[in-house]
């Protein structure tokens, strides 16, 4: 998932190799290639350095708390200093269990349930459970070849109609991101597109771009995806499908954006070759040839369909029709837990129809939740860094200072600094829900100074991390699908930057849009 899952390809899928220039015939061997001086760390390194200057900033920043509201929100007006709790030790024994009593719930030092401010913070055993659940899930869909035989199919049909083809692949992908964020998985499709792209008159850019712009732009506006929907809905304490009109609009029109934009850049280097941004590779002829598409077979066709039938399923679970004014359907008001079974069960029922037997479906489940450990772990460790600020009661501290920095701002103006600075937060937490875990707690409650709705604060912070998740160097998605493509980073960033610029301004717009009518 976007930003979620540990570097590299999942199991089964092809691994990212070092990246080519896509030009130069001759290369270097990699052994003679200088090593890089310096390398970003990882999100968990980011989350430890996190981790360890909150608990010392702890010491210096006073204590204080909010008085609340039957339904927990914070009184305006009502902050006050409180005194400091714990001795240096207990305060030592907080920092080491940190990420285990984020699992749980927040605890103090007594082992008992701490207030922990004025941001809603359940445990994350849920979230992390549910988190394993889908990657088993997608994992045994993968295995089973039907999502990659239907995108063959469906490309080999539509082959004669070119800028219907990318633009019905891009919805494909965008729909992907938009619903479950769908981003390592998307490696598993270089293969197909690449040559593809060749075969149709275009460039390697333009294969490249149809899955990771598509897939990209789908998760930046996100409507169910419960990595960051799901994630900094529940940190925000809100439910998933609250603000879902907005971030449904907001992906029509982006993604419409996203596909007219690539589709402009295919028509110049189809019109004109000399024009494309990546020249050609020594075996781009390869990739002309039609090449054998898998057959889409009837347990093809049934996965499809469960797959489809799961996701359809957790959105009319999660969305809360009543609140919508839609009286004829049930509001079900799943969350984490049943949606975990859903994922669980689905995942049972896709191996067998795909004819894993026991022992393969197992062995998938198995792997699937192994690939997204990983987006679990930082999930619990961005939650430790909340417990350590809730037991020093400075999360209100911080919550106060922000309402002083904004307060007297329209909702509009709100809106959109929420998602200015979840920009470079994004980019020092590449992780999706590790981002939303660490910033909902503090950000969601300043929503109730502003009038703002909390879910406008889910949507500024998925549509930024969104955004830099689309250039971010630190990720395994950008990377290893350029690599993949024999596209150069440098290249890639001239290709997208305007496309950047345009997101970048009617994402402002619907933050101003959404505070005003939310």
């Amino acid at each position: 998932m976007s930003g979620t899952a540990p570097p590299g390809a999942p199991a089964g899928r092809p691994a990212p190799q070092a990246e080519s220039d896509g030009a130069e015939p001759d290369r270097v061997p990699p052994t003679d290639r200088p090593e890089r001086s310096f390398r970003f760390p990882s999100a968990f390194t980011v989350l430890a350095v996190v981790t360890v200057a909150v608990w010392l900033l702890a010491f210096i920043i006073p204590a204080g708390a909010y008085r609340t509201s039957d339904s927990g929100a914070p009184i305006p007006g009502s902050y006050h200093s409180v005194e400091a709790s714990g001795s240096f030790l207990s305060r030592l024994r907080d920092l080491f269990l940190a990420p285990v009593n984020g699992l749980y719930g927040v605890t103090g030092a007594d082992g008992q349930t701490a207030p922990g401010g004025t941001g809603t913070l359940a445990g994350a055993a849920a979230v992390f459970l549910f988190i394993l659940a889908v990657g088993a899930f997608i994992t045994v869909a993968m295995k089973s070849g039907a999502l990659d035989a239907a995108i063959g199919r469906l490309a080999q049909r539509l082959s004669h109609r070119k800028a219907l083809l990318i633009a019905i692949l891009m919805c494909v992908f965008s729909l992907g991101g938009s619903t479950y964020g769908m981003a390592e998985e998307t490696l598993g499709f270089y293969a197909l597109v690449i040559p593809l792209a060749l075969r149709l008159g275009y460039d390697r850019m333009v294969g490249a771009a149809v899955i990771m712009v598509g897939a990209g732009v789908g998760t930046l506006a996100s409507t169910v995806n419960p990595f960051a929907t799901g994630v900094a809905s529940a940190g925000a304490g809100i439910g998933t499908g609250d603000g879902i009109v907005l971030r449904l609009l907001m992906w029509v029109v982006l993604t419409a954006i996203a596909i007219a934009f690539v589709l402009r850049y295919a028509r110049k280097v189809a019109k004109d070759p000399a024009r494309s941004l990546v020249g050609a590779a020594g075996d781009d002829d390869l990739g002309r040839n039609t090449g054998d598409v898998p057959a889409l077979t009837g347990r093809h066709k049934a996965v499809i369909a469960v797959f489809g039938a799961t996701f359809a399923l957790m959105i009319f679970a999660i969305i809360p029709w009543a609140d919508l004014g839609v009286t004829a359907l049930p509001s079900l008001g799943w969350s984490f837990p049943e949606l975990a079974g859903l994922f669980t069960v689905s995942a049972i029922v896709t191996g067998l129809i795909a004819g894993l037997g026991e022992k393969g479906t197992v062995d998938a489940i198995v792997s699937g939740a192994g690939d997204f450990i990983g987006a679990a772990l930082i999930i619990v460790l961005a939650r430790g860094v909340t417990v350590i600020m809730n037991n020093a009661h400075i999360t209100d501290t911080i919550l106060n200072a922000l309402n002083k920095a904004v307060e007297g701002t329209s909702s509009g103006v709100f809106a959109v600094l929420t998602f200015l600075v979840n920009i470079p937060l994004a980019f020092f937490v590449p992780s999706s829900s590790g981002h939303a875990t660490l910033a909902m707690p503090i950000l969601a409650p300043l929503a109730d100074f502003a009038g703002v709705g909390r879910s406008m604060v889910v949507t500024a912070y998925q549509t930024a991390s969104g955004w830099v998740n689309l250039i971010t160097p630190t990720s395994a998605v950008i990377m290893g699908g350029l690599a993949l493509s024999k596209v150069r980073y440098d290249r890639y960033l001239r290709f997208i930057w305007p496309l950047l610029a345009t997101l970048l301004a009617v994402s402002i717009v619907f933050m101003a849009l959404g505070a005003v009518l939310s």
